[in-house]
């Protein structure tokens, strides 16, 4: 590896620790709130998550379990998150916003957003571009030399968010197609149903029974996985349109989608979950058997516009 120039390491820590002023996160408070910055991106991820694990939101924030319990209890006595058992799983607890740590993620959302758009007034389109540009390369940068090889840098990026956000719809039509077309020949009729499907089910995604989630990188969606809680029997969950970027595959984000729907799925209670697919799909078979699905029904189709083999399969809820 060939070593930077010294003085550009040096004036990289120098624009570094000048953002970390600017930013605020010198004060003992930040983001226009009375919280610590730890308990800050806590509220920011629980709040993403529509609930999680304490451990979960210890491997998102890069902190010892030890660390987490103490805020996680700081917060809670604060009333601004509370800890909900699972129905399944006395042991589990899941982590929520309660209202009053809603209305404080609100106040985050709107301070950064304005320090941020503030802070971007004076530059020209170009400009900001590459600005994100840079940030993210160096983001990254930071994230794989802190993490190492073991995962590789693309998965120390991968962000979990759940709930829509403009252009999933699009964007997941276009990796499930692109994907589909490239190994079976599916065409308009695969794409047309797909749609129609997926912009139904967005018009439920309110519901508690429903969730979507998407996988970003850089900003950018990189996979999805969705939960339909209402088109089978109500103690069955049906998980839809679970699809990875061609260029992220192999990096984690399938692992953490799908870790992200069955814990939903678990939380709920729901009696077992199931899923469709196509024979042929190895990497996908193998996560699917790795978190607890058996195969349970399979059968020739060509519903899709070329005959492949159908496989059914389902996972029961965890004892």
């Amino acid at each position: 590896m060939r070593l930077p120039d010294p003085q550009l390491v040096a004036d990289i820590r120098l624009s570094s620790r000048e953002l970390v002023r600017e930013l605020g996160l010198m004060n003992q408070t930040v983001a226009g709130t009375s919280l610590s910055l730890s308990a800050v991106h806590a509220i920011i991820e629980i709040g993403r998550a529509d609930g999680l694990s304490s451990k979960v939101l210890s491997e998102r924030l890069y902190l010892e379990k030890s660390t987490v319990s103490r805020l996680v209890k700081s917060l809670v006595e604060d009333g601004e998150i509370r800890e909900v058992r699972s129905k399944n799983d006395r042991r589990k607890k899941y982590l929520h916003l309660t209202p009053s740590g809603k209305q404080t993620l609100s106040v985050i959302d709107e301070f950064a957003e304005s320090q941020v758009s503030n802070a971007l007034g004076g530059l020209d389109e170009e400009s900001r571009l590459n600005l994100l540009k840079g940030l993210r390369q160096y983001a990254a940068a930071m994230k794989s030399a802190s993490t190492g090889a073991e995962h590789g840098a693309v998965r120390g990026q991968i962000e979990i968010c759940a709930g829509y956000a403009p252009g999933i719809v699009g964007r997941v039509i276009e990796m499930l197609q692109l994907h589909m077309h490239r190994h079976y020949g599916f065409g308009a009729n695969f794409e047309s149903r797909v749609a129609g499907d997926l912009a139904e089910f967005i018009a439920r995604i309110e519901s508690p029974a429903n969730q979507i989630w998407r996988a970003e990188i850089g900003g950018r969606i990189v996979g999805s996985i969705s939960i339909d809680g209402e088109d089978l029997d109500d103690d069955l969950a049906h998980l839809r349109w679970f699809v990875v970027d061609s260029g992220q595959r192999g990096g984690g984000v399938g692992e953490a989608l799908l870790s992200a729907a069955l814990e939903f799925c678990d939380r709920r209670g729901y009696r077992e979950t199931q899923l469709w697919t196509v024979k042929g799909l190895d990497a996908a078979r193998k996560l699917y058997q790795k978190h607890g699905f058996v195969l349970t029904e399979e059968y020739h189709g060509n519903q899709w516009g070329a005959r492949v083999l159908e496989r059914k399969y389902a996972r029961p809820l965890p004892r």
